[in-house]
């Protein structure tokens, strides 16, 4: 694991950022979404066929599946799974939110009606490893909010049938219906519809790099929550931070992809000799060693500043995905940081915790994103209207402010509207 000064990393950064777009990356995912568009179910075999190795007859996941996925699992995993549901449901019912009204003089009524997103797809990853918690993530603040309609769809395995554990989870959230389609073609089925999978008006979860292409492309015919990059984590420690701790959390999300990114943001050269060896013994030890040892090398770093107020220009320069805080005091640190998706305080709340049992969601912004987003949430599955009623006196006193500012703009049409229903048609 590389050691470098912030000078190194944002130079380093800007030359990645600089490589030019694949286009024809590009054109393969809008190919993939043009021909589900033309040719609905037969294409979305076709591409299940040829990605995934397996051939279907149907893409959706039956009643016996379900039954069949029970007896699969273990009642210890139905029992932890139940146990982060809880905890997640509780966390997300504070996000409620109301519509509301004010009363002004003379009978003016404003106000916003909050509606939930009638039908939602849910995206969950299928390819390296299984994602139930995906799963919890995205379907509890859903069910919140009070959609009614929400779909799953995801990779079927080498067997044709999608993950138990997957599918337990889709049914104690209460999923309406199971699609076995991964990849860009499950974008495009849920954005426009095919002979068996329904059009939804919100697509969220994350995926690969074509799921992410697709939804992109896709943005507009549909609505998304985020474009989802590679995992990251952020750690900003002091000398009082434990290496150990330190490297098991960065190695916890190098594990998820090659070019997921780990960082430590630290002032003490002493601690980042100490991790650089204590990632190199744990490294060795993961079963998922080969993606974890290329993310640590391409994207792994250490970046040793000369003061905590540089550290954290740093960590709000970086905006990670995930920052844990392990230092002396993380709350006195805490006010400081203005950019992060997650922030865990403190060396017993890991990143891991939050992505199973903490409760506040793990579909966080990636990419540095979370300068200008944040996770997803209950509100993700809401739209809002604004109310508008004026009596005929309150709207008599405005009218000819509003013919000014109609003309002004040269919008007679406006103004004209304005006009009639004074009694003044030109």
């Amino acid at each position: 694991m590389k050691i470098v000064t912030a000078t190194d990393y944002t130079m380093e950064i800007k030359k990645r950022n600089k490589q030019s777009t694949d286009l024809e990356f590009d054109r393969k995912v809008l190919a993939i979404i043009n021909d589900v568009r033309l040719n609905g179910d037969a294409a979305i075999l076709t591409y299940t066929e040829r990605f995934d190795g397996v051939k279907q007859e149907s893409l959706i996941v039956t009643d016996d599946e379900f039954d069949e996925a029970y007896t699969l699992v273990s009642q210890s995993f139905i029992a932890s799974l139940l146990k982060a549901k809880q905890r997640i449901t509780d966390f997300h019912e504070e996000q409620r939110e109301r519509s509301w009204f004010i009363r002004q003089e003379k009978g003016i009524l404003l106000g916003q009606q909050v509606t939930p997103i009638e039908k939602v797809g849910i995206y969950v990853p299928g390819g390296k490893a299984a994602y139930p918690s995906t799963v919890l993530m995205n379907a509890i603040p859903a069910t919140i909010a009070g959609v009614d309609h929400i779909a799953i769809t995801t990779p079927p395995q080498p067997d044709g049938k999608v993950n138990p554990h997957v599918l337990v989870a889709a049914k104690e959230c209460g999923v309406d219906i199971v699609y076995k389609v991964g990849g860009a073609q499950a974008i495009a089925a849920f954005t426009y519809g095919t002979e068996s999978i329904g059009r939804v008006m919100k697509i969220t979860g994350p995926g690969n790099a074509y799921v992410a292409r697709a939804k992109k492309w896709v943005f507009g015919d549909v609505a998304i929550d985020m474009i989802a990059g590679p995992s990251e984590i952020c750690v900003l420690a002091d000398e009082t931070a434990n290496p150990a701790f330190v490297a098991a959390d960065l190695l916890s999300q190098a594990e998820h992809d090659e070019r997921a990114a780990a960082i430590c943001v630290t002032t003490s050269e002493r601690f980042a000799g100490k991790l650089v060896a204590e990632v190199e013994i744990q490294l060795s030890k993961l079963e998922r060693v080969d993606i974890a040892s290329r993310s640590i090398n391409d994207f792994g770093r250490i970046i040793v500043v000369n003061s905590p107020e540089e550290a954290i220009g740093v960590v709000n320069e970086i905006a990670p995905e995930h920052l844990q805080i392990m230092v002396e005091n993380p709350m006195e640190q805490l006010p400081f940081i203005r950019n992060a998706g997650a922030i865990f305080l403190g060396p017993f709340s890991p990143e891991a915790l939050g992505d199973y049992m903490a409760g506040p969601n793990h579909t966080l912004p990636t990419s540095g994103t979370a300068a200008f987003s944040s996770p997803l949430g209950v509100y993700d599955f809401l739209k809002k209207s604004s109310i508008i009623q004026y009596t005929e006196d309150a709207f008599n006193e405005v009218a000819d402010d509003i013919i000014v500012m109609a003309e002004a703009e040269r919008l007679t049409g406006h103004a004209e509207s304005i006009r009639l229903r004074k009694g003044e048609e030109e």
